[in-house]
């Protein structure tokens, strides 16, 4: 069975028959133990099995001089993905795998051997569906957080130094905050060609020695923001290191709606519109009401129904300075449907590929879910890249263009005025010629 000595493998038996097996394959050129197959009959599932199997191709991993274990598993392979996981192995890429004409998509991952695994060393408590509430959990989180890890702590005392001020844009107004915290955030370099030279602080082994989090569905990992805008400020971390990307997560987006329930919003940022850490998948969590725009939205002279579809009621938001679209339905999987086709005629129009930029604010009240909607066309204004007094760090994501405006720099936060904000939205956001040119198209 394993005649290539790069080849090597274990046979379970149960009762004098055949189990299962493993299948190891040794990568010379990369150093790599791969599990090119574990396999196990149906009959003997729940039996530890899979387990048992593992920790043999880990102890010859270890006699190889080894001291991690890889696998490659298929992106669709949602049980086995979850099994790899609770077991510590972390997936960090993912790519196409090809046999004969047919082309499928992996997800890469290890596991390092010899120590607990870092999710169970990371995690503080679980969230699943009908157990404790994802806010109480999350407020328990915080606390903990607080007393056991310094930089969370020195993170919160900072906002005692955060100054705010409202500014008035003709028609609407927007509130500028202070806070020197966010800095590193703002200043990030996230364009595509530093992407190998950033270091993953969401990455569960570059987490910092003190941060815990909450595991939550299998796939997820909750934690506090070390820097945060609010007093409660989360981070919703993928487990594995997989590129920010809206389109196929929209319905765990939805989810996190509910999870968190009337009292909280949820954030998206584009990989190429806020996003600090846009190679790996993540959301923020904040509480509701904290974003100027949560009032303009709940004003009827501002909002304007422009299309209802399968039961989704699309409005527009005028006289905002940027380009608004809000989703509304009671029906998750029907507005994830709608969202998609706004994703994909943004697609079209623009005649691109990739994910178009966007920001999305997520609520969820009276039984309705609310996708607020963001269109961009670019990260960054031109005021940010100018040399001099003349720069202005202002790096806008979803919670700026909610209406709160960060500004790390106190010089900025004491001069920006309507006007230079007005500009700021108008050079960011994408036209309404163009928005309306795909609303025009869906239905």
């Amino acid at each position: 069975m394993f005649d290539d000595p790069s080849i090597h493998g274990f046979i379970a038996e149960m009762d004098g028959q055949v189990a299962g097996y493993a299948r190891l394959i040794f990568n010379r050129d990369e150093n790599r133990l791969y599990v090119s197959s574990l396999y196990f009959l149906p009959e003997f599932e729940g039996w530890g099995m899979g387990g048992r199997l593992l920790e043999a191709a880990e102890g010859y991993a270890t006699e190889k001089g080894l001291d991690e274990l890889w696998i490659g598993v298929m992106v669709k392979n949602r049980r086995a993905l979850d099994f790899y996981r609770k077991v510590g192995f972390q997936f960090v890429r993912e790519e196409p795998f090809t046999m004969g004409q047919t082309s499928v998509s992996h997800l890469i991952g290890y596991k390092r051997i010899g120590r607990c695994t870092r999710l169970q060393q990371k995690t503080y408590g679980f969230f699943d569906e009908g157990e404790r509430s994802l806010p109480g959990l999350c407020l328990e989180l915080l606390s903990e957080q607080k007393k056991s890890w310094q930089d969370l702590r020195e993170g919160h005392e900072s906002l005692k130094n955060v100054r705010e001020r409202d500014v008035s844009c003709g028609r609407f107004s927007v509130r500028l905050q202070y806070n020197a915290g966010r800095i590193k955030s703002s200043l990030a370099d996230v364009g595509e060609e530093k992407a190998y030279e950033r270091r993953c602080f969401l990455c569960l082994d570059r987490l910092p020695e003190g941060q815990k989090g909450i595991f939550y569905r299998n796939e997820y990992l909750i934690l506090c923001n070390p820097m945060p805008v609010f007093p409660y400020h989360f981070i919703i971390s993928h487990l594995d290191h997989r590129r920010q990307a809206i389109a196929e997560h929209i319905d765990l987006f939805l989810r996190l709606l509910t999870d968190f329930g009337s009292d909280w919003t949820v954030l998206y940022n584009g990989p190429k519109c806020g996003a600090s850490a846009p190679d790996h998948l993540h959301f923020h969590a904040i509480p509701s009401r904290q974003m100027p725009i949560e009032k303009e939205m709940g004003r009827e002279d501002s909002t304007v129904l422009t299309k209802q579809i399968d039961r989704v009621l699309l409005y527009r938001l005028r006289d905002l300075g940027r380009e608004v679209i809000l989703l509304e339905g009671d029906d998750p999987m029907t507005v994830s449907g709608v969202f998609m086709e706004f994703l994909n005629g943004l697609k079209k129009v623009l005649l691109i590929d990739e994910e178009p930029m966007m920001n999305i604010a997520g609520f969820k009240n009276e039984g309705k879910c609310r996708l607020m909607i963001f269109p961009r066309r670019k990260h960054r204004p031109e005021a940010f890249f100018r040399e001099g007094d003349a720069r202005v760090v202002v790096s806008p994501g979803v919670i700026d263009m909610g209406g709160l405006l960060i500004t790390p720099v106190e010089k900025d936060f004491e001069r920006l005025d309507g006007t230079v904000v007005e500009d700021i939205y108008r050079e960011v956001s994408l036209g309404g010629k163009t928005v309306g040119h795909v609303i025009a198209d869906m239905g």
